[in-house]
């Protein structure tokens, strides 16, 4: 109970570091980095050797890192991927507008379908990155406003007697935060150089993004429930990463990777829709000196772990999840379904996940939408389309799924952890149909 209890205090500190994609991935480094794993570059060359440790990114916000085992005659690939964005909204290019010359307001648009209501009347301030000329030169900077900055006011509701009977929000008009008084007029690209250490001339373009100041909470009658923003889906991504950490491969290559742009669907050079996962794979292979045939052996008895937070039940609302195949925070990672494969997970993979889950004392259970309702999906049968490999969908339990501010199980970090550490400590492999766990 305190390991569990301890890897969710844990996953609060990694999430308050990570108000965007791009925190959230230099994050990661720091932390590969100190485990002794060097940073390759994409237009570099990359010598490899067996025992390696080595990790890459793309766009600032994507990144997969790889632990070469033994690598002795047959090898495959043990992958584990989850994504580092969440849905929020970015600050357009020309930000300030201002409104009857008292009020100066961010001009903004959504990033991914959150739950707009979340955002009202909370103190939200900005991060993001910023391209900055240096001597000539272009380099990424990283910014975070770490103070109360901007706010979106709600209608009272004597000018909207219709508020709470379900109202349309309209983006360009409801939804922009609060920057300042009329005086305001023009300071907003000046704080953000200052808070980057850099002029404003400085700045020649940005990708920034609205945070929730509010921390992470640990709460209920036992403390049995957390509450933050991003567990969907850096939860995951924590706990993956953790378990790739602590995992020791056999003759495998662990591979762990975390991609961008899963809320938005994907299709970017740094998304699961990208060839960012096929490259460093067969990368890695020819780097340790394999053929083209011996990586389509690879990949053959390769498999993908594909790690994105499920919907628990409501306490509300029971009637919106399946009768049966429904699940609970605490109690364990959740295996997902669909039969329209928006989830990837079928009878082999399924079968190997629940053993590995065994074998680390984890508790699964299983998730599939009611069959009248439409879910989401996920990255898993994105990444399957471009690395064919056997795959499993799983993720945990949570509440409020795309709120600012979303709910998950104090234990459940943790057993994603365990699960994680015995898939990267084992070697899935298959032969003429047989498949088995060593």
């Amino acid at each position: 109970m305190m390991e569990q209890h301890t890897a969710a205090r844990e996953l609060a500190d990694f999430l308050k570091d990570s108000p965007t994609a791009f925190h959230a991935v230099k994050r990661m480094g720091e932390e590969l980095e100190a485990h002794g794993y060097v940073r390759l570059w994409e237009s570099g060359t990359w010598e490899l050797r067996p025992n390696g440790r080595y990790y890459v990114i793309r766009n600032d916000s994507s990144v997969i890192a790889f632990h070469v085992g033994a690598v002795k005659g047959r090898w495959n690939f043990q992958i584990g991927a989850s994504h580092s964005d969440f849905p929020t909204f970015k600050v357009k290019e020309n930000p300030e507008l201002e409104v009857q010359k008292k009020y100066i307001q961010l001009n903004t648009e959504g990033y991914g379908g959150m739950l707009c209501a979340t955002w009202f009347d909370r103190p939200l301030s900005v991060a993001g990155r910023l391209i900055v000329k240096e001597d000539g030169h272009f380099v990424t900077k990283l910014v975070k406003v770490d103070r109360d900055l901007i706010l979106i006011p709600s209608v009272a509701i004597h000018m909207n007697r219709k508020a709470n009977e379900g109202f349309p929000y309209n983006p360009q008009i409801d939804l922009l935060p609060l920057f300042g008084d009329g005086s305001a007029k023009g300071d907003f690209k000046k704080l953000i150089a200052r808070a980057a250490g850099v002029t404003e001339d400085a700045v020649y373009g940005s990708d920034l993004y609205l945070y929730s100041r509010q921390e992470p909470s640990v709460w209920g009658a036992k403390g049995e429930f957390i509450s933050a923003q991003h567990l969907d889906d850096l939860q995951c991504a924590y706990g993956v990463l953790q378990g790739f950490l602590q995992g020791s491969p056999k003759d495998s290559v662990n591979v762990y990777a975390c991609f961008d742009n899963e809320e938005v669907g994907s299709r970017t050079k740094q998304g699961a829709d990208s060839t960012f996962l096929y490259d460093t794979l067969s990368r890695i292979h020819a780097g340790l000196g394999g053929t083209r045939e011996s990586f389509y052996q690879a990949l053959a008895e390769s498999f993908l772990v594909s790690a994105d937070n499920a919907h628990a039940v409501h306490p509300n609302h029971p009637e919106k999840t399946d009768a049966r195949n429904c699940v609970y925070m605490n109690e364990g990672i959740v295996i997902k379904s669909h039969a329209g494969q928006k989830y990837t997970s079928d009878a082999v993979s399924i079968a190997l996940f629940r053993e590995l889950c065994e074998r680390a004392e984890v508790p699964v259970q299983f998730f599939a939408n009611r069959s009248d309702q439409a879910g989401g999906s996920t990255l898993g049968n994105i990444s399957a389309s471009k690395v064919s490999v056997h795959s499993v969908d799983i993720g945990l339990a949570q509440l409020a799924m795309h709120s600012s501010y979303e709910t998950a199980g104090m234990m459940d970090t943790g057993y994603l952890i365990q699960a994680m550490k015995a898939y990267y400590s084992a070697r899935i492999s298959e032969e003429k149909g047989v498949r088995s766990i060593v």
